[in-house]
């Protein structure tokens, strides 16, 4: 194990064999860091956060802050948000890698699991009590929400975000900039806001990319409508008030 310069390591810290952790680094109470790990400077492991063997931390990641857990109530007659506590931990499998500046919450119950051989980019957001599932890869400034699941072998492309509490299925595909809103059968890939099947997005964002070229076809025709009513108009006679004849009485 090796230890660089203004680390520090609380109380009940493990640290597997031939781990290296570079200069300022920070690892909680009771936190766990497995074999072969490479930790660069300034990655925060939050505590009883469990790292396993042959993990790549970059810098400034954080593991194991508090999730987004607040509710509003009444106090005294006015509206106050109270924070709920977050007392899960996070757990990271085997052979991970995670990008610089990536933040991983705690559970606010039970844990924040990411699987084995998960590779993730950085500026990434992962919220509590997620579940990413073995060989997964999450691309950069991806966001995902509470309670989801994310399965094996998915991709989630630059810029997606997952909604909370819904499942991707295995090998799925989510492209870049989606916004996933429901869940995700095993193997589909999808795009767009909100997300939907590769096809049928590309054929509607083609659809609204003609949106302008539509929009002067109608004005073309309403101006040819218009000019063909007014000739209508013009061409007809004048009709006048046809007076009834008058009987003559007798």
């Amino acid at each position: 194990m090796t230890v660089g310069p203004c680390c520090v390591l609380e109380a009940g810290v493990s640290v597997g064999d031939r781990t290296r952790i570079l200069a300022g680094c920070y690892l909680g109470h009771d936190s766990v860091v497995g074999n072969d790990c490479l930790l660069y400077p300034h990655v925060n492991v939050r505590e009883r956060t469990r790292i396993g063997d042959r993990a790549i931390i970059h810098c400034g990641a954080v593991l194991g802050s508090d999730g987004y857990g607040f509710v509003p109530e009444q106090q005294d007659g006015k509206l106050t948000i109270r924070k709920i506590p977050q007392t899960g931990i996070v757990e990271i499998g085997n052979d991970v890698e995670i990008g610089a500046n990536v933040t991983i919450d705690r559970a606010r119950f039970g844990k924040t699991r990411i699987g084995n051989s998960v590779k993730i980019d950085n500026l990434v957001h992962i919220a509590h009590n997620v579940t990413v599932g073995d060989c997964t890869g999450i691309i950069a400034q991806v966001g995902i929400s509470g309670s989801s699941t994310i399965g094996s072998r998915v991709i989630l492309y630059g810029q997606a975000g997952v909604a909370g509490h819904l499942e991707i299925g295995d090998g799925a595909v989510v492209g870049a900039q989606a916004g996933v809103t429901k869940d995700v059968p095993p193997g589909t890939y999808v795009s767009g806001y909100p997300a939907m099947p590769h096809d049928k997005a590309a054929k509607a964002h083609a659809g609204l990319m003609r949106l302008p070229q539509l929009k002067e076809r109608v004005a073309e025709i309403e101006k040819t409508l218009s000019a063909l009513s007014s000739s209508s108009r013009a061409g007809r006679k004048p009709v006048g008030r046809v007076k009834k004849k008058r009987k003559d009485s007798k």
